[in-house]
């Protein structure tokens, strides 16, 4: 979803974004609300790629899934901002954690962060329009349910085409949207197969007892 051009955050890499939100947030900790108002039209994809990379971590995956599928299912409805359940405008994350992002913490995850910020760049294409954004969204709402059922080996690959995908989504980067795209529905594939395959057979080994 492209910024807009009254957004002062247009344009602004992902760091130096997270940074300037956690300078207008001191608190210990900021709440998901905060950074929806603060991160303006480039919300949806900011919260996306935050509440996603914990899906790559076995357990965290389903607390962040709620989240995630709200967003998704608004962007896919065609919102241009989140706008969340107070419940879910409650949950915080550490400013710390946040800071972790930016490339004044010389973490592993902000070294990454400044590499993909290298090749990932504002080019609008057939994938940041309109209809792009919905189909990410609903992309996003799949993805967040996979993270939320239970299955071996599910939540990393649509975890991961989603993050891309959140990436493109941030930057305006069609190329790496598509890309993104292309990862997350395999990812789903995989998951979906996985889930349908031990659904099946949990139901083959109770009618063998039964």
């Amino acid at each position: 979803m492209a910024a807009s051009a009254n957004d002062p955050h247009a344009g602004a890499p992902i760091s130096r974004l997270v940074a300037e939100v956690a300078a207008q947030c001191p608190g210990e900790r900021i709440t998901l609300g905060e950074m929806a108002e603060a991160f303006g039209d480039r919300a949806f994809g900011l919260l996306t790629l935050l509440l996603c990379l914990p899906g790559l971590l076995p357990g965290m995956s389903a607390v962040f899934g709620l989240p995630m599928l709200i967003l998704g299912v608004q962007m896919g409805l065609g919102y241009r901002q989140p706008k969340l359940p107070a419940f879910i405008a409650r949950q915080s994350i550490r400013r710390t954690d946040l800071l972790r992002l930016t490339p004044g913490s010389s973490t592993r995850v902000s070294r990454a962060i400044a590499r993909i910020e290298r090749w990932v760049r504002p080019r609008p294409g057939v994938f940041t329009g309109a209809f792009a954004d919905r189909v990410v969204g609903w992309l996003t709402a799949y993805s967040a349910l996979m993270l939320i059922l239970p299955g071996p080996g599910t939540n990393g690959p649509p975890a991961f085409g989603t993050i891309v995908m959140a990436l493109g989504v941030v930057e305006n980067d069609s190329k790496v949207v598509g890309l993104g795209m292309a990862l997350t529905i395999l990812g789903n594939l995989f998951a979906t197969v996985v889930l349908v395959a031990l659904v099946w057979f949990g139901l083959e080994a109770i009618g063998y007892l039964f």
